[in-house]
């Protein structure tokens, strides 16, 4: 593995939602290529709902996935089986399961606000990805999202409360309403050093190529 360059962090804007499976897949290649290239980054998560309309007690996975992009249960347990591989490869583990439910976001959005005013936004998505797609949690639920800030160390009860009184709702809106202004309409979509988008994930190998592009840009400007 290469060892860390003086370069400053690059900053990275992922644009993504706790329920994107694609979202923690790129996100883990990105800092595979990141730790094998040297290369420091500075992780802004910024949020995104897949399903803001998603009523409260959520929907079967493989009947939202069928009704919104005409899947197959071949083709969904295809991509399980695909993106299980990728994650194992990465240190992430996916495990689906019949019967697994999809929900909406917006409440872990404005808890991963509210963990990040407390150094601890990044911990916050990382925990929320893990208690969805590894642990089967519900992350829609205020017990769930309330264990998560427990387990970091934080305070349960400040978090409780912030959620229950809604003081990040705006700020969460605000900033969905940014990046979709800006064209974002699927995620993961990332946002190098303010100004070169990337979207998907698209593997280690390219995201490296991502980060010496960057690199050389960045000589050339010295």
């Amino acid at each position: 593995m290469a060892e860390t360059s003086n370069r400053p962090a690059l900053r990275v804007d992922i644009i993504s939602d706790v329920v994107c499976p694609w979202c923690a897949v790129g996100y883990g290649q990105l800092a595979f290529a990141a730790r094998r290239a040297g290369v420091q980054l500075d992780i802004h998560w910024q949020p995104f709902e897949l399903n803001p309309d998603m009523a409260p007690e959520g929907e079967d996975l493989r009947e939202h996935l069928a009704a919104k992009y005409g899947s197959t249960a071949e083709q969904s347990a295809q991509v399980r089986a695909q993106l299980t591989e990728l994650g194992e490869a990465l240190g992430f583990s996916f495990r689906f399961f019949d019967g697994m439910r999809i929900y909406n976001t917006f409440q872990a959005h404005q808890l991963i606000e509210w963990a990040g005013e407390r150094g601890k936004g990044h911990a916050m998505k990382q925990a929320l990805l893990q208690a969805y797609f590894t642990e089967g949690k519900d992350v829609s639920d205020l017990g769930v999202l309330v264990e998560a800030a427990d387990s970091l160390g934080l305070e349960g009860a400040e978090a409780r409360a912030a959620l229950d009184s809604g003081k990040h709702a705006d700020s969460v809106r605000q900033r969905e309403a940014l990046w979709t202004g800006q064209g974002i309409r699927g995620v993961p979509a990332m946002v190098f050093n303010g100004r070169h988008l990337v979207t998907g994930a698209q593997g280690v190998e390219n995201y490296a190529s991502v980060l010496e592009q960057l690199g050389a840009a960045e000589s050339e400007l010295r």
